[in-house]
């Protein structure tokens, strides 16, 4: 299994920046594709940012220019780097990770993290 864990959210005025960062451990073959999800209540999940093992990225069109992921493939981390933050990016940041298990390649499964606040300010 893979167990996530999230950190660096918090309040922050609008204009300003925070990081994210989450580390995976546990026992699995590899994880193919890491990234960041949000979510406002009442609204569906989305993709803000996802980074592959071979180094793709992409981003939700909203962030682009102001985000930034970054994975470190060794040690199993990705980060996201949150620049000229606006009150619309308050939500719930969640890791995810894309990850085979021992004995079941090539098939992969999404794990999540328990999610992260990020609150900004008007």
């Amino acid at each position: 299994q893979v167990q996530l864990v999230e950190s660096g959210g918090g309040l922050v005025h609008a204009g300003g920046s925070l990081r994210l960062s989450c580390a995976a451990s546990g026992s699995f073959f590899r994880i193919n594709a890491m990234g960041w999800y949000r979510q406002v209540l009442g609204k569906e999940r989305e993709l803000v940012a996802a980074a592959t093992s071979g180094g793709s990225t992409n981003y939700v069109d909203s962030v682009k220019g102001r985000f930034t992921i970054s994975r470190d493939n060794a040690g199993n981390t990705v980060s996201l780097q949150m620049n000229s933050l606006k009150p619309e990016d308050t939500a719930v940041y969640y890791c995810n990770a894309e990850a085979v298990l021992h004995g079941t390649y090539p098939y992969a499964m999404d794990y999540w993290g328990k999610g992260t606040l990020v609150t900004v300010s008007s």
